[in-house]
């Protein structure tokens, strides 16, 4: 495995930040790593790049030991942080020249990653002229110099405008074709566009691990319903196929089915047997950001 993650915990001082998680990655996938903020996406992050050491658990990368053989296992990671530490007085190839002899990497590998990653526009100007967009590209061209196995991006869309986004979606999953890619992100529909599967934790709890083609195959659907008097909990839980609820307001449910049937016209037919009116309906198709809301909000 590209990445192997056995139990890994994490506190500091008392506040829990990995609560023994645990996944692998294999090479070639892209995997989303989600979660609301606080989560400790960021702190999974600095535990496979080495950076801090966890409390308790094992990580590899590559099937090196990141704990016990850190220098190693940097050799095989690529690593893009939130907040890219870019020296910005200084031109696009000197950066990356400066990047590469910490690396012992010649010219021509410079040259190959300025074109891979579509920087040669811009390669004679100094990195503090460039676009967020372009920025991003110095840093992820610094993290690729070395030509790692795996590639950890915490981030690496913020703050970029609709072309810009493409533009770095476009590049990730180019370089998913030969590399682990470990993609941390607030932006679900980045997570649709670009990753195969997709990893959600919160306060330090893994929720959910599961590839995106068979989310995308689920059952579920949602519907949204608004009746004109407010019904008990026993009431609506009579409703076939029902999976989930949510009372929203007095007289608004949020409802998840597991059927592959439209179930808009079941709920007709129950509001009429009860000597209900519907005022409101609304199907809901199922999407990552749907499903993150409900596992994250459902989870304590």
């Amino acid at each position: 495995m590209s990445i192997q993650v056995t139990s890994v915990s994490k506190s500091y001082g008392e506040q829990l930040a990995l609560n023994q998680i645990s996944f692998s990655a294999k090479k070639g996938e892209i995997i989303g790593f989600l979660g609301p903020n606080g989560a400790g996406k960021s702190t999974m992050m600095k535990v496979l790049t080495g950076y801090i050491l966890p409390d308790e658990g094992e990580a590899s990368v590559s099937e090196i030991d990141v704990l016990n053989k850190a220098l190693e296992a940097k050799k095989k990671i690529g690593y893009l942080p939130e907040q890219n530490p870019l020296y910005k007085d200084m031109y696009v190839r000197e950066y990356l020249a400066f990047q590469a002899h910490l690396f012992k990497i010649g010219k021509e590998r410079i040259e190959e990653v300025i074109e891979q990653v579509g920087l040669t526009p811009e390669v004679r100007k100094k990195i503090g002229q460039l676009s967020k967009g372009y920025q991003q590209r110095v840093g992820i061209a610094a993290a690729i110099l070395h030509n790692p196995e795996v590639l950890i991006l915490d981030e690496p869309t913020t703050g970029l405008d609709p072309n810009q986004l493409q533009e770095i979606r476009s590049l990730i999953k180019e370089l998913g074709k030969e590399k682990t890619i470990l993609f941390s992100t607030h932006i679900m529909q980045e997570v649709e566009a670009v990753c195969d599967r997709v990893i959600i934790i919160k306060k330090g709890e893994l929720l959910l691990d599961k590839p995106l083609s068979e989310l995308r195959e689920s059952n579920e659907q949602q519907v949204e319903v608004t009746f004109d008097f407010k019904i008990e909990e026993q009431f609506i839980q009579k409703l076939p196929n029902l999976k989930s609820f949510k009372n929203n307001f007095d007289m608004t449910w949020y409802l998840t089915f597991d059927s592959e049937e439209d179930m808009r016209p079941v709920i007709f037919d129950f509001a009429q047997e009860n000597g209900l009116k519907i005022l409101e309906l609304s199907s809901k198709n199922q999407s990552l950001e749907t499903l993150f809301k409900e596992v994250t909000n459902s989870s304590q």
